[in-house]
């Protein structure tokens, strides 16, 4: 069985913009590997296996393992350019290496649970998910593939912020680690502190009629009576 989160590359020597042309049309992606004070290495992994990887979901969160002619290098991936017209078309990959005992930061992906339970659902609210993923800052082993979000109690107007997330042992977020010049009062909450999910009633669509045309209805009602 293949092993998701392994990723085979080979060095790439071609640099420029038309030598990863050349290297896309071959069927291949260009990729770059850095951190942890080593010199960057300029890679191309098979577009194809490459694209089996990035169906798992996991694999955007989770600590891989890169083959390098046959060395191997345990890093994360960092970021990733797609196509902007085929999202199945991948035009760039970066590979972050990590160090066991150094924090890293990380974006991870927001997993919803009890919508459809939630008594301000069952009151006739919508549920809106505000954000989809959350920049968090950890050590390699304390990871998370994802961060639960529960709404099974939300009330009607009710919302879940940042501070309210449960967090696995050892994350934190980097939104709430900015420092806080001001002492805030009881109730209120830091502009990074922002919503996360929230339920509201449903907006209902009020025509109102504006005073000109009011008032042009008006006089051919009384023209019409004239009449």
């Amino acid at each position: 069985m293949e092993n998701l989160f392994e990723v085979q590359a080979e060095l790439r020597t071609d640099l420029g913009k038309g030598a990863s042309r050349r290297l896309r049309h071959a069927g291949n992606v260009p990729a770059i590997m850095y951190g942890v004070g080593e010199e960057p290495v300029s890679l191309q992994i098979n577009h194809n296996v490459f694209l089996r990887h990035l169906s798992e979901d996991a694999f955007y969160a989770h600590i891989l393992t890169l083959v390098i002619d046959g060395k191997k290098s345990q890093v994360v991936l960092k970021d990733l350019q797609r196509h902007p017209a085929s999202d199945v078309r991948i035009m760039h990959a970066d590979f972050l290496r990590i160090d066991a005992k150094q924090a890293m930061t990380m974006t991870v992906q927001l997993h919803f649970t009890g919508d459809d339970i939630a008594p301000g659902v069952k009151e006739g609210g919508q549920v809106s998910h505000l954000m989809s993923d959350v920049e968090i800052s950890c050590l390699p082993k304390d990871l998370p593939e994802f961060i639960n979000v529960d709404t099974s109690a939300l009330e009607l107007d009710g919302s879940i912020h940042l501070s309210e997330l449960v967090l696995p042992k050892g994350i934190t977020l980097t939104a709430l680690s900015h420092d806080q010049t001001e002492e805030l009062a009881d109730g209120e909450r830091s502009a990074y502190d922002q919503a996360v999910v929230s339920i509201h009633a449903p907006r209902v669509a009020v025509e109102v009629e504006d005073d000109d045309s009011a008032a042009a209805t008006e006089g051919e009602t009384e023209e019409a009576t004239e009449a």
